[in-house]
């Protein structure tokens, strides 16, 4: 039989794919293999709504390698495959289908018509990167494909968030997250991607009172990219080392078009040498407001509503307008009144929703959290002591640096695809939380947000051996041997 002259893939991979499949080449626990030692890898779990690129070809690539390697050796290997529910991305697809067909929005068919359509999108378009990693030739055992909203990962997240929430590592608080106003839900740090756009630099002057609330005839000027957060300003802040500052430490300003009397404090976080020195202190708006705002005690007062337009904590004129249409009213009437000092321009870095693409916002909302600093404790030390080894090593210093920094984990997403957080709501403001085996109490309401995907991928290589079951799998391949990523 004569050889093609050029490789055709499309002919083969299917074809041997396919085979191997059916002959259970890469199955997990094959009898022969009984007494081996066992060597395992799970699949960071891609989006169901995934295409396969390059990154994934090269990390399951390098998975292969390790796992045909070691089944040749000898060992009993479980690959194990599966894919994450993915709940922005997966709602966003669902929801733009609905839209292209004309059909009513998910507000309009509510909560419960919306999920069926999801889970009927998933049976028929989802999973299609499982198709393209079978096609590569992934020797993964795809008879245990998992996904991490099926019934047995889901008893598993509950189980945890239970667990969580009665120890008191999961609790409900006032902060700031990274809001995106198109999609109206808290996102992480790892959604928002940072454009660098040419905008302004406004600077502002806020004049000084005395101790009666008269005006001194002095001011201090503070610059800003964003004029639309002034009317949520709480405090100014200079630098305690700043000379030209000194005397107006403890004294107020009156904030602009709002009236209010703020404290001028003194803190570190102001830049002698960036603008004036002076910074406007909003922290319901901004990150490092918020810090300073805990240090000096500053009012955390919120101007925006989940749509980025501005509410009834403002005065009449600007309730009502979207945030950047009073962007450009504040500039206009603070010029109007003699109190716009300059305009310069500016290149910054602007925070956007990587999949909504809108500016996102600081914003100060509700959440559930997860106390990360206390569950990092044994992470941290499994790689201290060399339990956890690090290929190549010097990356254990990115690991430590970000455990050993770690903030509050937000756990809650005002979505409707995900696992709903199990905490029932009563008519008087009390709440509990219900586990997988216990029965909710008769008219109580469950909490409308569903948790964050990576709460259910974080418990990914435990869950999709059974767990909390005490099964075989378990009892053999957990811990597992590599992660690779």
């Amino acid at each position: 039989m004569s050889m093609e002259k050029t490789f055709d893939p499309a002919s083969v991979e299917s074809r041997i794919a396919a085979q191997w499949e059916a002959a259970d080449a890469f199955k997990a626990g094959r009898p022969e293999r009984a007494g081996a030692d066992p060597y395992c890898i799970v699949i960071p779990p891609p989006n169901v709504t995934g295409n396969l690129h390059m990154g994934h070809a090269l990390n399951n690539t390098l998975q292969d390698i390790l796992c045909r390697f070691e089944r040749m050796r000898g060992k009993d290997v479980l690959w194990q495959p599966g894919t994450d529910h993915a709940g922005i991305a997966t709602q966003m697809v669902v929801e733009r289908q609905m839209m292209e067909r004309q059909e009513p929005s998910r507000r309009d068919i509510g909560r419960e018509a919306f999920l069926e359509k999801v889970w009927a999108w998933k049976a028929e378009s989802g999973g299609a990167i499982v198709q393209q990693l079978k096609r590569l030739g992934a020797s993964c055992d795809w008879s245990r494909e998992r996904f991490t909203m099926d019934e047995g990962l889901s008893k598993a997240v509950a189980k945890v968030f239970v667990q969580l929430y009665r120890d008191g590592l999961i609790y409900k608080d006032k902060r700031l997250v990274n809001w995106d106003p198109k999609l109206l839900t808290a996102i992480s740090d790892l959604e928002v991607v940072q454009v660098e756009t040419k905008g302004s630099l406004w600077y502002f002057r806020y004049p000084v009172v005395d101790g009666s609330g008269h005006e001194t005839g002095e001011h201090i000027v503070v610059a800003t990219t964003r004029p639309e957060t002034m009317l949520g300003d709480s405090g100014v802040a200079v630098h305690p080392d700043d000379e030209r500052y000194m005397e107006l430490v403890g004294k107020r300003v009156r904030l602009p078009l709002v009236g209010r009397l703020i404290p001028i404090v003194a803190d570190e976080y102001s830049d002698p040498e960036k603008g004036t020195g002076a910074v406007k202190i909003t922290p319901a708006h901004d990150f490092n407001d918020f810090e300073v705002g805990k240090r000096h005690d500053l009012a955390k007062i919120n101007v925006l509503d989940a749509h980025g337009v501005l509410n009834d904590e403002v005065p009449p004129a600007y309730r009502g307008l979207d945030r950047f249409e009073a962007r450009r009213k504040i500039v206009a009437d603070m010029n109007s009144l003699g109190l716009l000092e300059k305009i310069e321009p500016t290149t910054h870095t602007v925070p956007h929703g990587d999949r909504s693409g809108v500016v996102i916002e600081p914003w100060l909302t509700d959440q559930w959290y997860v106390n990360a600093a206390e569950l990092s404790k044994p992470a941290l030390a499994a790689v201290k002591s060399g339990k956890t080894r690090f290929v190549p090593e010097r990356f254990a210093n990115d690991y430590y640096r970000w455990l050993e920094n770690i903030q509050p984990w937000c756990i809650s997403r005002q979505l409707w695809w995900g696992h709903r957080i199990p905490i029932w709501h009563g008519p008087d403001g009390q709440k509990v939380c219900v586990g997988p085996d216990e029965t909710p109490p008769d008219g109580w309401q469950q909490d409308p947000d569903v948790l964050d995907t990576w709460f259910s991928s974080a418990l990914w290589p435990f869950s999709t051996m059974g767990w909390p079951d005490a099964t075989p799998e378990l009892a053999k391949f957990y811990p597992t041997s590599v992660l690779v990523t």
